[in-house]
This record gives C-alpha cells, structure tokens and sequence, in this order.
C-alpha cells in the first residue's frame, strides 16, 4: 500500500509534466483507460476466470464506469494539469468526506454528529485551498478551475465507492475492474478521441515516453492492483488510511522539481481536510450493511 501511494504521489508531479507540452489531459485518459483495460483482460490468460456478469448488474457497472472512470479519471487529469500538485493532492483526501456525505444521503449509513463537524472542517480547508492565492503560479483563474475539478472528481469517485460495493461482493474485485474499464473506454474515447489522435509521437524522447510509461503502468494499472491486494490482506479500513502518504511524496515531488512552494493556507487546509477526515472516519467499523 505504500508502494502504491508513493506511485500515486509521484503521479502528480508526472502528469503536469506530460499534460504540459506533450498529451493533452483527454488524450492522456485514452491512453491510461485503453492500456490498462487491455491488460486487465490480458490478464485472463494467466489468471483464467469466468468474465460474464449477470443482467441485473450491467446498470451498476455502467453507473461505476461512469463515475468510476470517464468523470472521475478524466476531471482529474484535467484539472491536475491547471492547478498545482500540491492543491491536487490535499483536495483528494476530501474523497472519505463526500464518501460518508453520499452513504448518509442514501441511507447506507448515520450523519452523526462528529460526521457533520468532520464534513465542516474538509470544506473549510477546501474552500481555504482554492482561495489561496498562490503566487508561485500566476494563472490564479486556471488553479481555480483546476481545485473546482478536482473536488468534482472527488465527489464522482465518492459515489463511484457506494455503488460499486456490492459489485465487488458478488464478483472478484478484479473482475469487476476488469468491466468497469472496458465500459469506461467505450465512453472515453469519443470525448478524448481529438486530443489522442494529435498527439506528435515522433517527438518523444526516451523522457517523455518513460514519464508516459510510468503514468499509465505504474500509477494507473499497478497502483489499482496494489490497492486491490492491500484490500484483501489488509481491509479496506487500513488501505483507506494509507491516502494521507500522498500528499507528502506528491509536495517532495513537487517542491523538488516543480518549484512549488508551501505557504501558511496550504498547512492551515491540510490540517483541517486531515482533521475533518479523521472526524468522519471515527466509528465506521462498527457501522455494518
């Protein structure tokens, strides 16, 4: 779960990079979304399963690519390539929040009150994040965007863990995977099908390719199989825990090579996101369903 977290800390720092000059945000999804798809299902060949799924579950894997992939995935990589790895990195961490607001919402589990304290404080480090005015970047209207989609991605992917739930106790989790990637490319490649289909290959360097090798194999196929095996051996509970690692390889990363800096607000809004986290979390193993 560490090695997992480091890749997706380093993936940050990555994606501005390529994103910056290179593969245009879209156009990098395709690629992310279409290599690891295939090697999810190249995997059959070594790992052989049953890879149907029963009829009254294809609404809740469209569901879980939709919001799992195509919205999650891809308003990520936008707006980490506006804003700054460092904003990116805190405002992922908001994602247990907007987990507990959306298993309250549907009913799957108690607003109590810690929950709602813990839901106040990650908006106030939020809202505290995005109004930063941060000037080590002078582009305050793209960082805005930037934080803005970011948060959305978040509360996608928070839906996303509801819903995909009870898929992942009726199938293998990498089965399910398996499916919802596949049902996620269908939908991605119309959406960032111009931006793939202009990107200048030919003036790759070994740089460039390895920066784009690491971004789609190691922070995008392994890392989701990292966090799968964390989830079997450790729980979900432990693995959950291991997101606080990355924003602190994501702001070395970003520091050492990105010139980002840190400022009073960034350290103010990490404590309360960390801390409003922390609030929602407590008492969540004994909630069963």
């Amino acid at each position: 779960m560490l090695a997992a977290n480091l890749l997706f800390g380093l993936n940050f720092s990555a994606v501005q990079f390529i994103t910056k000059k290179w593969v245009q945000p879209f156009g990098l999804n395709v690629i992310r979304v279409g290599v690891s798809s295939f090697l999810l299902w190249l995997m059959l060949f070594f790992v052989p399963a049953k890879a149907a799924i029963r009829k009254e579950h294809i609404g809740r894997f469209i569901l879980c690519a939709l919001t799992g992939v195509v919205i999650n995935q891809m308003l990520f990589i936008k707006g980490l390539s506006m804003t700054l790895s460092i904003h990116a990195s805190l405002l992922i961490l908001v994602t247990p929040i907007f987990i507990t607001i959306v298993a309250s919402w549907l009913g799957r589990e108690p607003l109590t009150i810690l929950k709602f304290a813990g839901l106040l404080c990650g908006i106030a480090g939020s809202v505290l994040l995005v109004l930063e005015k941060d000037h080590t970047n002078t582009n305050g209207k793209d960082i805005l965007w930037g934080d803005i989609l970011v948060i959305i991605n978040a509360i996608s992917y928070a839906f996303y863990f509801v819903l995909v739930k009870p898929l992942m106790r009726a199938y293998n989790p990498v089965h399910v995977i398996r499916w919802i990637f596949i049902i996620g490319l269908i939908m991605i490649i119309p959406i960032g099908w111009n931006e793939f289909s202009v990107i200048e290959w030919k003036q790759f360097t070994w740089k460039e390719i390895s920066i784009l090798s690491f971004i789609v194999l190691g922070a995008t196929f392994f890392a989701y199989l990292f966090n799968l095996y964390g989830i079997h051996h450790l729980g979900a509970s432990i693995t959950g825990s291991y997101i606080y690692t990355q924003p602190f390889f994501a702001a070395i990363i970003a520091v050492l090579l990105l010139n980002e800096t840190f400022t009073w607000e960034k350290i103010v809004a990490a404590v309360l996101i960390i801390g409003g986290v922390l609030l929602v979390s407590i008492k969540r193993k004994s909630i069963v369903r």
